[in-house]
């Protein structure tokens, strides 16, 4: 990809402070474009900007944004569009968490909801509506692995990205005939603070399970600029669904071609990690 490709285009990144989120605004503003980024913590939002500008964006602003709060998504979406429509919209925000459903309370749910599924939809509806009267835009929504292959051991967290995939897919239908594109990524296991910041539920020592996820993230090394690298692909050839890392494409095969192989191959996956912990504790 050209780095002239995207020069002068305004681009919206929420959860920009770190992880893919990052990775893709500082991809954007390689490629000149002016960013608009948001994340729900303050302290990295100044180095953000300040990185974005350093890296070649034409302008860069940071704001402190809950996605999950219409309110602050409302002013958000004003102020990012004063100075004009923007051509790119990631809704990257995200949290993470780990368990099934027998051991995940309620605000557990309203937690991840509010962040993996609301954020995306706010981002939608007070970014949609401007590309859609302006007749061009894409809005490109980050999903998961997950969100086409899910597991009893992160219940919440796959549900919310199934439903991110399945408003992707209507939205696109939607806005195609506005000249509005809509492209869902679905990374697999990407080396990011995500698994820092998660909740992990139904492990006897949770801090435990969390440093051995953390291990295997560390090891796999696949980093987010990887995933950044997919968006841009997404947004120069509007591509429905993008999965990124080889398990994500094989999930993605497997659940097609193969349904029953894939179910089985989850119960023995999910048996081989309780037998694990079992072990271990």
């Amino acid at each position: 990809m050209k780095s002239t490709d995207f020069a002068g285009q305004r681009v919206v990144v929420t959860g920009a402070a770190s992880g893919i989120g990052r990775a893709t605004a500082l991809a954007f503003a390689r490629r000149s474009a002016h960013l608009f980024v948001c994340d729900i913590e303050p302290n990295p939002l100044q180095k953000l900007e300040a990185d974005l500008l350093a890296a070649g964006a034409r302008s860069a602003r940071a704001l402190r944004v809950d996605v999950g709060s219409s309110e602050q998504m409302a002013d958000f979406s004003a102020d990012a569009c004063r100075a004009g429509t923007p051509d790119v919209l990631v809704n990257n925000a995200g949290v993470g968490l780990a368990g099934g459903l027998l051991a995940t309370t309620l605000e557990d749910w309203r937690w991840i909801m509010n962040v993996n599924l609301w954020g995306v939809v706010h981002g939608c509806h007070f970014f949609a509506p401007q590309m859609a009267a302006r007749g061009s835009g894409q809005i490109v929504n980050i999903a998961s692995a997950a969100g086409f292959f899910n597991s009893p051991l992160m219940t919440a967290y796959g549900t919310t990205k199934y439903a991110v995939v399945g408003l992707s897919e209507a939205l696109r239908a939607e806005l195609a005939p506005r000249g509005v594109g809509v492209s869902v990524i679905c990374p697999g296991f990407i080396d990011t603070p995500l698994v820092t910041f998660m909740r992990v539920r139904g492990a006897a020592e949770p801090e435990r399970e969390r440093e051995r996820v953390q291990r295997f993230y560390r090891r796999r090394s696949y980093r987010p600029e990887r995933v950044a690298e997919a968006v841009l692909c997404a947004v120069r050839h509007d591509y429905a669904l993008l999965p990124v890392t080889p398990e994500a494409w094989a999930l993605y095969v497997l659940k097609r071609a193969a349904p029953e192989l894939s179910r089985r191959l989850m119960h023995g996956a999910q048996r081989f990690i309780e037998r694990r912990r079992a072990t271990n504790s």
